[in-house]
């Protein structure tokens, strides 16, 4: 088989309303999407959602190193997808949101020409059930609180709260929270490298009592030396997010017993390639697994869906954004049942692709053999 036609979109999306965490405001999903074709008439769809603060991509930086990426692939044989994986780290250092887009889409033609959907490609099963949490952005505690309560009045199990703030304030944030919608619904918290280490550990043993079940990259990345001392003093639970990009970052914070989770996204990985090697890692080192993203459409957290069902280690799953979108063009994908429970789609390969219409008013670039 051989790639013979790649098309490249712009893909920015509108959000209800801003999405604002410790690192800044965002009010628009500013996405890429990959299109790869095959001789054999098989069609992949892949999708990334370039995050500045995090993975140093802009949605025109993506779509720029995704020419050169293009020209690199066209030609290749899209079911060897370690070689293409290889050959996409040989054309340019890091860049791994736009390169998980290609990832994916190699993915949904491979499980496609194995007449399987990508979990059961990857060797997964769909048996247990996906549900997402939904987040409340960082902001004022009444308002934070207000939109906890409508997220409780949605149905949703499990609410993440955006925090990473001065910690007075977000001590304060979570105590408005509970005094709003009460203690039974546990809480995730995400502090985006917002706290210093002593912050950190003051905020997390003031907030144990509050029923929340982990912290997210409680401390700035490149700080990870002190995620041990954190984990020690923390009666909470430290998930690594930034500081753990790929199977070399988790083999690190393994080795430094820094912590015992991880938030693993396609967008910071390169791609499923890669994260299942996080997954091996983390099933022989009893880490559990919480499988996240930034602001993908359901193209995006279909695949990441796919990657939840291959693995039991992996508990946690972050999959709201989509639900945060103006519209919504992609056809097929995982559906958003009651309660934040997640329905997969069953057909070979991603199930999971952008209304034809919709592509074709967007701006692109085709790379042809």
């Amino acid at each position: 088989m051989q790639i013979t036609r790649i098309e490249v979109y712009k893909f920015p999306v509108k959000l209800k309303k801003p999405f604002v965490i410790s690192l800044g405001a965002f009010e628009y999903a500013e996405n890429v999407i990959v299109v790869i074709r095959t001789n054999d008439g098989l069609t992949g769809f892949g999708e990334c959602s370039p995050f500045m603060p995090i993975n140093g991509e802009s949605m025109e930086t993506a779509y720029l190193v995704a020419g050169y990426l293009g020209k690199a692939l066209i030609g290749k044989n899209p079911l060897d997808i370690e070689a293409c994986s290889v050959e996409m780290d040989r054309v340019i250092y890091g860049n791994s949101s736009i390169k998980s887009a290609f990832d994916i889409a190699l993915h949904d033609v491979a499980a496609q020409s194995a007449g399987l959907p990508i979990y059961a490609f990857l060797g997964g099963k769909n048996n247990k059930t996906l549900v997402t949490d939904y987040t409340v952005s960082l902001g004022d505690p009444e308002q934070m609180s207000a939109d906890a309560q409508e997220i409780k009045d949605c149905g949703f199990q499990v609410i993440k709260v955006k925090l990473g703030d001065e910690p007075e304030k977000d001590i304060f944030r979570i105590k408005a929270i509970r005094a709003q919608i009460g203690d039974e619904i546990p809480l995730r918290l995400d502090a985006n490298q917002g706290w210093s280490v002593d912050s950190a550990i003051r905020v997390l043993n003031e907030l144990a009592p509050y029923n929340i079940q982990l912290c997210e990259e409680p401390i700035a990345r490149w700080n990870y030396m002190e995620l041990p001392r954190i984990r020690k003093k923390s009666p909470i639970m430290i998930m690594a997010d930034e500081s753990c990009c790929d199977h070399h970052d988790a083999r690190r914070l393994i080795d430094l017993d820094a912590v015992k989770s991880f938030n693993i996204k396609v967008g910071k990985s390169s791609g499923i390639f890669k994260a299942l090697k996080i997954i091996r890692l983390a099933e022989k080192s009893n880490i559990q697994l919480q499988i996240g993203g930034f602001l993908e459409s359901r193209i995006g957290f279909t695949a990441s869906a796919h990657l939840a069902l291959t693995s039991d280690k992996i508990t946690f799953c972050d999959f709201d954004s989509p639900m945060m979108f103006c519209d919504d063009p992609v056809l097929g994908g995982i559906q958003y049942g009651k309660n934040g429970i997640i329905t997969m789609p069953e057909m070979p390969g991603l199930g999971a692709s952008l209304d034809p219409e919709y592509l074709k008013n967007l701006n692109g670039f085709t790379i042809n053999t």
